[in-house]
């Protein structure tokens, strides 16, 4: 199958490859959309003690396996304050190209990393957790106590089932955005942006 070769033209020596569009689709198992492809070496996980070290607010991610959602979470992310980002081994992986597309970039901004200990360990680390879930006794999400926590960690479950019953009740705080029309939630993506932006670090 064809392909070429050409150099760098702005001297530092880089190599382009370019090959037909059958050839990359080949390649990667999909016709892309632009026709461009890189390769990144895959970064160590860090610890969740060094990712969670100078953060005041962060998000953990559990269970939530659809791309879109990951994408548009740590987009929120970046751009809304959130310091870091935790994801439970159940999830989806940040890295996925969708994710990375979804995100435009922003899994590249803020620092993550693997939580494979039980959310409560994040009080050791000095944390106050605030569940995302709809509850007998859940707070509303403009609390005045929540936003006063030097340091808060949002808890985003699927859109489906929802955080597990575990996660909820060992929180600090369990938290809900009052509804209209008897709409009963919001998507996890669009759920996370509002919750970042109200609990949200005053300075």
């Amino acid at each position: 199958m064809p392909y070429g070769e050409r150099g760098s033209s702005d001297g530092r020596g880089i190599t382009v490859y370019t090959g037909e569009r059958s050839l990359l689709a080949e390649l990667t198992g999909y016709t892309l959309t632009r026709g461009v492809l890189c390769a990144m070496r895959r970064p160590e996980p860090r610890r969740v003690e060094d990712v969670c070290r100078n953060a005041s607010r962060i998000v953990v991610i559990q269970g939530v396996v659809d791309t879109t959602n990951i994408g548009a979470i740590f987009r929120s992310a970046a751009a809304l304050g959130i310091d870091a980002v935790l994801l439970t081994r159940d999830s989806c992986d940040p890295l996925n190209r969708r994710a990375v597309r979804v995100s435009m970039g922003s899994v590249f901004l803020v620092p993550w990393t693997w939580l494979d200990s039980p959310v409560t360990h994040l009080g050791t680390l000095g944390f106050r957790t605030a569940a995302m879930a709809l509850t007998d006794d859940s707070v509303g999400i403009d609390d005045p106590r929540l936003a006063a926590e030097p340091r808060l960690a949002i808890v985003m479950g699927t859109e489906g089932d929802g955080l597990p019953h575990s996660t909820i009740a060992s929180a600090d705080y369990v938290v809900r955005i009052p509804m209209s029309h008897n709409v009963d939630s919001l998507n996890v993506a669009a759920a996370a942006a509002v919750a970042f932006w109200e609990l949200r670090k005053r300075v």
